[in-house]
Parts: structure tokens; sequence; C-alpha cells
């Protein structure tokens, strides 16, 4: 872990992306559709980010985002997709099949246990799930330990370290304080593995408001956090608003149809505007309204995803 004690950690979103050099290890907090950094995912490819081993648990369109503006190398996550809704993710997919990024298929369990190892400054740490699976093929750097207590074979896995770790919060302070809403996924374990945390967060309050909320991630371990409001859409950051069906039925269908359909939404929601006010303004302040109102009733929350 990094140790930043700069008493104001305010810096403009463009700025806090230049902490993400090109070839970087780089963490991504939330998962699936739940408090995806968005906004500095959008940010690293407006400013053409290129060779990032991309780790995580299970994600969406963050990464294959990523990929399809051909910013990553390699990719090390449990999983990579829509779910359910709307299946998995097409960029992604189509760059696996191509072999044009090298994907390291991991799975939630290993990854926790090699950021624990990191955590407390330990060689390796043993794991039991993943035994008689491929996943010990795909990981050569795992290795085998004896116990000495029960003589049971235990796989080991290594310490993992991200370079940084990139978290979207719902409540910072000008310290780097964050405030995350549950589910937490492996942000908690990102922040204290990686050399550095680079945050957003809907709103910069004060410390009191923060310490009121829940302090999450303490802001030693932060090194820049930017104000960006709506800064995980199309993600859900509850409370604050949900995630935006419509948009990511839109992206899967421009995904899905090639790279002619993709460099039309790039160039529209990411490259072609000069910043996430431009994003916003795109999307539609009547959509991002609608998103805030997932709350007012039964109804509202079903007609968001209908």
């Amino acid at each position: 872990m990094g140790f930043h004690l700069d008493p104001d950690k305010r810096v403009p979103l463009d700025r806090a992306a230049t902490l993400v050099a090109d070839g970087a290890l780089v963490a991504l907090g939330g998962g699936l559709s739940a408090r995806l950094p968005m906004a500095l995912v959008r940010e690293l490819i407006r400013q053409g980010r290129r060779r990032l081993h991309v780790v995580g648990s299970a994600h969406g369109i963050d990464v294959d985002l990523l990929v399809a503006a051909g910013a990553i190398a390699v990719c090390e996550e449990s999983y990579v997709g829509f779910e359910q809704d709307l299946g998995l993710a097409p960029a992604f997919r189509r760059a696996a099949e191509r072999g044009t990024i090298e994907v390291r298929e991991s799975c939630c369990d290993t990854i926790l246990m090699q950021l624990r190892a990191a955590e407390f400054g330990l060689p390796f740490l043993p794991v039991r799930g993943v035994r008689g699976s491929d996943i010990l093929r795909l990981h050569p750097e795992y290795g085998e330990v004896r116990c000495p207590f029960t003589a049971e074979t235990l796989v080991a896995v290594p310490p993992l370290r991200p370079d940084i770790v990139l978290i979207h919060a719902l409540l910072a302070d000008r310290q780097g304080n964050l405030h995350l809403e549950q589910p937490y996924v492996l942000d908690e374990r990102f922040a204290a593995a990686s050399r550095n945390v680079v945050a957003t967060a809907e709103r910069i309050v004060g410390t009191e408001e923060v310490a009121a909320a829940g302090i999450t991630i303490p802001g030693h371990l932060v090194a820049a956090v930017s104000e960006v409001p709506f800064g995980a859409h199309p993600s859900s950051c509850y409370p604050a608003y949900a995630y935006d069906r419509p948009h990511l039925a839109d992206y899967v269908r421009a995904a899905a149809a090639g790279d002619g359909e993709l460099a039309c939404y790039l160039d529209r929601f990411v490259t072609g505007v000069p910043n996430e006010e431009g994003y916003r303004k795109v999307v539609g302040e009547e959509q991002l309204s609608a998103l805030g109102r997932w709350s007012d009733s039964t109804k509202v929350w079903k007609g968001l995803f209908t």
C-alpha cells in the first residue's frame, strides 16, 4: 500500500487519470453494473492509454469499453459481461477470440486471497477451491504447499499488488476519505493492497459528513480524488442513481454489431466529448434525473428496467 498524506487531494479528473501510466497494473473497483469507475475509464480512453493490465472481480462495460478502445493488453477477471440481462461482453469476447488481448481467467476467491497476501505482507496464502480446475493451468505463477497440520496439499497464490486502483465513491472529503455504500465488492482490499488509489466521488463534502456516513477507505491510502457527478454512469451508484439499462442495451447492440458501430459509440460518448460535463450533456439531463428517482416508488423503479 502507499501512504499519501497531502491534506488536500482534490484534483481535476484529467489530472487524476495521468497517475495511470501506460502498461500499469490497474485494478478496477465496483463490479458488474454497480459503482464502476466509469468517468476514470472514459478519461483514460480520451488520453489514449495503452497496454494496461487490468484486474478485477467481475466487471462489465468498464472492461469492455477499455478493450474496445485498445487500452488493454492483459485482462485478469473472473467474468466480463452483462449478466443474464444483456449477455456476454461483445468487445471483450471478440478480442479474446482474435487473440488481441491476453485473457487470464481467474476467480474471485484467488484474487481476494492474493490481495490479502499483499495486504498482510505475506509471500503467499493458501486456497482450496480451485484444485481440479483449469485455473491452475492458466496461472503457472501459482504453487502448491503442504499443510503442516493436516498434510493436505493446498494451492498457494502469490500476493497481488496493483500499481493503482480506480474507485468511485458516493462521498469523499478533501483528504481523500471515501464513503462507499454496499456492496463494497473488493474495493477495500484493492485499496489496501495497491500502491495508489485514485478515486472519483459523486460529491466532495466536509470530513464530518463523510465520517457520519462512515469512512470505508481512509484518506492516507488515496493519492487523488475528483468530484464527478454520475461518475459511475451507466452503472449504478446507489442510493444516488440506478444503472442505466437502456444505455447499456444500446452499448451492447453497438459493440455486438462490430467495430464500426462501436467506433460511433466511442465518438459520441467518449472521445468526441472533451470531458465528463460533455458526456452528461450527451446522455441528457432528463435521463440522468430519471435514474436518480429510482426510489420514488416500486412503479418508478420497475419502469427503469422494463
